[in-house]
């Protein structure tokens, strides 16, 4: 029971989850939303176009019954004659087509956002699986279409009695008019009802898009056991993360060497711990510690060290506290300025030694007493 619990999809999918989805051409439409703002569209452009779009559709109609003797007696000219007639209408429409392509770009991306995607078009087993294909049929998705298509036409064509109601005695006075104006007047009437039947298609878009959207999610949902192997791809396996933070120390130790060289002093445990200090004499800065290690890295930094010709001090106490209290690439902390600069002073001054001449005398560095450390990091209590 606990593990059929574990496997549903409770969970609200992550972004990861959502831009896989939308790489394989999954994101929330609606068919819907289209239609209507390509419909409202086109008849709305037709109400404003009003008396030049039915005025230039009027004179393409009765172009296409008048022909002159010329065109009659010569029928090669039919198709030049045709064919004008074809391009006048075209220019007559094609405002509304222009608006219609327009709205429909819009709308298509407004719910889900614009995407190409090759996967989506490509063949899938499951499209042809009878299975699959009972379950799209009389599942709740068949079901919400069928009620879709249901209110759209009931309120299209509740739309539509009440418009032919409204406008009955306008239908009847229509007949009794000259051709011209009764195309005229007719074409205002099915313009303008057409506007309101298209407009009651916003209240099936209105419905189906959120609801498109709540579904897709629906669909995207995880389980707990999908977010914890997704957590794990991105953050990496602990094997690998653990290789990962090896190799990381590998590098970092091999730059630290590499400091070893620039350093003016190394002070040593003896044998347990060795810190890599440098120190410029004509800066403002105190000495950077530019590189520490215990055991096995201690031992390569005094070998870096002899190898490059730099000074090795044992001061155990100092040592530690410089270990324990200062990072790499760091300043020496201010309660150790006296103890470090006795012990530059010391090596910077046997380099100005000469024959016959005493050299400074070996200081015995005192280390303040809130950072004496043991060899385990501990602060020593006296």
């Amino acid at each position: 029971m606990a593990e059929d619990s574990a496997q549903e999809k409770t969970e609200e999918p992550t972004a990861r989850k959502l831009q896989k989805a939308r790489d394989d051409g999954q994101v929330a439409r609606s068919q819907e939303l289209p239609g209507a703002a390509v419909m409202i569209g086109a008849v709305s452009t037709m109400v404003l176009m009003g008396g030049w779009l039915i005025t230039g559709l009027v004179d393409v109609f009765k172009a296409g019954f008048v022909f002159d003797r010329k065109t009659l007696l010569s029928p090669d000219l039919l198709p030049l004659t045709f064919g004008s007639q074809a391009v006048h209408a075209y220019l007559v429409v094609v405002p509304v087509f222009i608006v219609t392509i327009v709205l429909a770009i819009l709308a298509s991306g407004a719910t889900g956002g614009y995407l190409f995607s090759l996967k989506s078009i490509a063949p899938k087993a499951s499209k042809i699986n009878p299975m699959e294909g009972f379950k799209r049929m009389f599942g709740v998705k068949a079901l919400v279409e069928l009620t879709k298509a249901l209110l759209k036409f009931t309120l299209v064509t509740g739309v539509l009695v009440l418009m032919i109601n409204l406008n009955l005695e306008a239908l009847v006075q229509i007949g009794r008019m000259p051709l011209e104006p009764a195309l005229h007047a007719a074409g205002e009437m099915v313009v303008k009802s057409a506007l309101y039947v298209t407009l009651s298609l916003i209240v099936i878009a209105s419905i189906d898009v959120p609801w498109q959207k709540h579904e897709f999610m629906k669909r995207m949902r995880m389980t707990k056991q999908e977010i914890k192997d997704e957590y794990k791809d991105i953050e990496g396996r602990p094997e690998v993360k653990a290789q990962i933070r090896r190799r990381q120390r590998e590098m970092s130790n091999q730059r630290m060497m590499a400091n070893v060289k620039d350093a003016d002093v190394v002070i040593t445990n003896p044998e347990h711990f060795a810190v890599a200090l440098a120190y410029d004499p004509t800066g403002d800065g105190a000495p950077t510690l530019v590189a520490k290690g215990a055991d096995l890295i201690a031992a390569s930094i005094r070998e870096e060290a002899k190898t490059h010709g730099v000074h090795i001090f044992e001061a155990p106490p100092l040592a530690r506290a410089l270990y324990y209290t200062t990072e790499v690439d760091r300043t020496i902390p201010e309660g150790l300025y006296v103890a470090v600069a006795q012990v530059i002073a010391y090596v910077f001054s046997l380099g100005s030694v000469r024959p016959g001449k005493p050299g400074m005398a070996r200081p015995n560095p005192e280390v303040p007493a809130d950072m004496q450390f043991d060899e385990k990091g501990r602060l020593i209590v006296r």
